[in-house]
């Protein structure tokens, strides 16, 4: 039942006409998927995850993304994989059931109506782990959404 909950698409940052990154989040995640260029070994990608900032390139060259993330992350548990000509960054968020706007400051920021899909989404989310014998796929929110980190007491931490 979680899977139904999960994001059922990517965010695009796009500048220039060319997309720079993709991204979607869960309630303790962050996911943001670079197309690779075609032709350069494996072995010469790279991605350095900081609390609060990431450096993605080719070595040998200046970085491809050198920016402040938008939320502090979890180092020691943020990792990063190519797969398929793809870089998947899997940053995660230092407070869970945060709802954010970007992985990126001043970059692909979310409109107001797209922030609050994706923090009614990620309330279902906390819901459902909450009370896994239960269907949220279904709910549906009247009005403003409560922040899925506080609300009642807030999101439960393993």
């Amino acid at each position: 039942m979680a899977e139904k909950l999960a994001p059922d698409k990517r965010h695009s940052f796009v500048h220039n006409g060319q997309k720079v990154f993709e991204w979607d989040q869960t309630l303790e995640e962050v996911n943001v998927y670079l197309d690779l260029p075609p032709n350069v070994p494996k072995k010469l990608f790279y991605c350095k995850i900081q609390s609060q900032h990431i450096e993605v390139g080719i070595r040998g060259n200046p970085p491809y993304l050198n920016r402040d993330l938008a939320c502090p992350v979890k180092t020691d548990s943020s990792f990063w994989t190519l797969e398929d000509g793809t870089m998947h960054v899997t940053l995660q968020k230092r407070d869970k059931g945060h709802t954010w706007s970007s992985p990126i400051v001043g970059q692909g920021l979310l409109d107001p109506y797209s922030v609050d899909l994706e923090q009614k989404r990620l309330m279902l989310q906390r819901f459902q782990e909450e009370n896994p014998g239960f269907d949220f796929s279904q709910a549906q929110f009247t009005g403003t959404c409560p922040d899925p980190r506080t609300f009642m007491g807030g999101v439960r931490s393993d």
